[in-house]
């Protein structure tokens, strides 16, 4: 199980682009994600965006870091900054996407 919400207790469908950087000594990293019309900020939500939970059997890593993306005054997108400060935060968060890929089906490409 490895899901990412944005209100507590309601997993997004939306199936995010995601672009990673890390430093060359591997000491911090960054995740940027783009979710395109997600379930989040469709009309029938009510809940409040709180952050972004990504959850798996491991626990919850958390992001206060979301941006929404507005087009002629309509929700459009979320942008998302997850920042990683240590290898050991940079390991888990690759975990955890490990999961998160094989379970939605998600490739990696690197540039």
């Amino acid at each position: 199980m490895a899901q990412i919400q944005f209100a507590k207790g309601i997993d997004e469908e939306v199936i995010p682009d995601v672009r990673l950087t890390r430093s060359r000594d591997g000491s911090n990293g960054t995740a940027t994600f783009y979710f395109q019309n997600p379930k989040a900020l469709s009309s029938g939500n009510t809940e409040e965006i709180t952050g972004m939970y990504m959850i798996d059997e491991e626990g919850e890593l958390v992001t206060r870091e979301v941006k929404g993306k507005f087009v002629n005054g309509q929700p459009e997108a979320l942008e998302v900054l997850y920042l990683m400060r240590s290898t050991d935060e940079w390991d888990r968060f690759m975990r955890f996407m490990e999961r998160y890929a094989q379970e939605h089906g998600l490739g990696f490409n690197q540039s």
